[in-house]
């Protein structure tokens, strides 16, 4: 591994290279903060599934397109004078700070749920008007409802007990039926949203990412029908030819492979 100084030079040459893109390159001269939003967000999503498949070498190459982002970010920043890369190092190692008094203060914690009750109480005191201004409003609704749950359980709101969450998916299963037997469509669409609410609240309960879990099963759904759809060209059949019981068969076997 790279000793620290190595780091640094590899963070120094990474900031020249900018320099030089930024003034030399066509492409790169002409992105704004705006331009570039998309591409991050893309980048982001690279670099998950790289963590869900496990790919070391993928992580690190999807790092460094990540980091390069940040740079981009702060070297457009410095151009008027809003900000650099010192700055943003700067206000996050003060972030860091503040909200770790257990580590650079006197508080004590006992665990880790301490440790996140006491980050949603100092951000209170930092002038947020609502535990729930730290939730991007762009993100996607399944992980802004896991999110908007962990920030609510910082401060205590939260239930006790698994078996109450579960209380809670059965009776928003319930009024979900109640609606689809009655036909009104909106009221269908609002208690399927409670029911995927207290389903993803469950999901924390035991300990699992709703994310991650229904990426994994994506990713299982993909493999198994792209297995049916291999069965399919060997036999020279289009899918739409074949009935549901034949393909049925050959998704049993992509099941047992």
């Amino acid at each position: 591994m790279n000793t620290r100084q190595q780091q640094l030079q590899a963070f120094n040459r990474l900031l020249d290279i900018m320099d030089d893109l930024r003034e030399k390159c066509p492409w790169d001269k002409k992105q704004t903060f705006e331009s570039l939003r998309h591409l991050t967000i893309e980048e982001t999503y690279e670099l998950g599934d790289a963590i869900l498949d496990n790919d070391l070498q993928e992580i690190k190459k999807e790092l460094g397109d990540v980091l390069l982002h940040i740079v981009f970010y702060a070297k457009i920043g410095s151009e008027t004078n809003a900000f650099d890369i010192g700055d943003v190092t700067n206000s996050i190692c003060d972030k860091l700070i503040d909200r770790h008094p257990h580590i650079y203060g006197d508080v004590e914690v006992a665990d880790e749920e301490e440790v996140k009750q006491n980050w949603e109480k100092l951000k209170l005191k930092e002038g947020k008007k609502s535990v729930l201004e730290g939730v991007p409003k762009s993100l996607p609704a399944l992980v802004k409802a896991s999110r908007i749950q962990d920030k609510v359980k910082g401060v205590g709101f939260d239930w006790e007990e698994p078996h109450q969450v579960w209380d809670k998916v059965q009776e928003e299963l319930n009024e979900l039926q109640v609606e689809v037997q009655a036909g009104n469509q909106d009221k269908i669409e609002a208690e399927f949203g409670d029911v995927l609410f207290s389903m993803i609240n469950y999901a924390r309960f035991l300990k699992v990412n709703p994310e991650d879990a229904l990426e994994r099963t994506n990713k299982k759904f993909i493999k198994r029908f792209q297995y049916l759809e291999s069965k399919a060209t060997e036999l020279s059949k289009p899918l739409m030819d074949m009935t549901l019981a034949e393909m049925n068969v050959f998704w049993e076997e992509a099941k047992k492979l």
